[in-house]
């Protein structure tokens, strides 16, 4: 566990964290004022490290901005669901050439109306297992019921003339427990239609990159972030960890 090792070294008053096993050791002031990108051997104290705990390491980057942004929260997403379940779908949308669409009106006190398109290949559904579908007016809960058994979930809603994905702020896609987000920054949403080009494909694999290179959507990746600060004898020298 990273967290217990972190912890570990912190009580440790000297710690090798680095390797190059063939250098010897360099005075963190000797680093500090050298020119980079050179690699040392340092032996060094943990003085602190950010964040405090795990799960904040985890932002999401756009490479083409070089942007960073914290992880949406669920309540993010559910809001934003809420909102757009206000739209009723649009019946004129339903059972295009290249999906199929079920509605109904949910029991509850609220009586959403919630619609569901599947998308056929060959105009035939597929297995579960190789389906995307589009849902209109769902929960946050309905939405990962579906992701479960479904290969993608795609939430939208209706407009006069076509279905359209929501607010960027929300996941654009849901693969298995995987939400993948756009950069709102560099994105160009498109029409859902778009997606029928990949459904017009012999074996359409449904890959995240390919999805949101056919909506217009510059595909943000998780990447994990720490800041240690290390100190011995003669300065200290903040060491940054950036990972896909």
């Amino acid at each position: 566990d990273l967290e217990l090792h972190l912890q570990r070294c912190q009580q440790l008053s000297v710690t090798v964290l680095t390797d190059h096993q063939d250098l010897s050791n360099t005075e963190l002031k000797t680093i500090t004022n050298s020119p980079a990108p050179q690699q040392y051997r340092i032996r060094a104290k943990l003085r602190t490290y950010k964040p405090q705990k795990l799960h904040q390491s985890v932002k999401l980057h756009c490479s083409k901005c070089n942007s960073l942004q914290e992880v949406p929260d669920r309540d993010d997403f559910d809001f934003i669901l809420h909102n757009s379940a206000a739209t009723a779908p649009n019946p004129e949308l339903h059972n295009a050439s290249w999906y199929e669409s079920v509605t109904w009106t949910t029991q509850d006190q609220k009586k959403r109306e919630i619609a569901i398109h599947f998308v056929k290949r060959d105009e035939m559904l597929q297995h579960p297992e190789d389906t995307l579908l589009m849902i209109e007016g769902g929960t946050l809960k309905e939405i990962w019921k579906l992701a479960k058994r479904f290969k993608c979930v795609i939430p939208v809603r209706s407009t006069v003339d076509d279905l359209e994905l929501l607010d960027l702020s929300a996941p654009f896609l849901l693969q298995g427990n995987v939400k993948y987000y756009g950069c709102k920054k560099c994105s160009t949403p498109k029409p859902m239609k778009n997606l029928s080009s990949i459904a017009a494909e012999q074996q359409p694999s449904w890959e995240p990159t390919e999805i949101a290179q056919v909506l217009g959507i510059e595909l943000l990746q998780y990447v994990f972030i720490m800041k240690f600060t290390l100190v011995d004898e003669t300065g200290a020298l903040n060491a940054y960890l950036f990972d896909y």
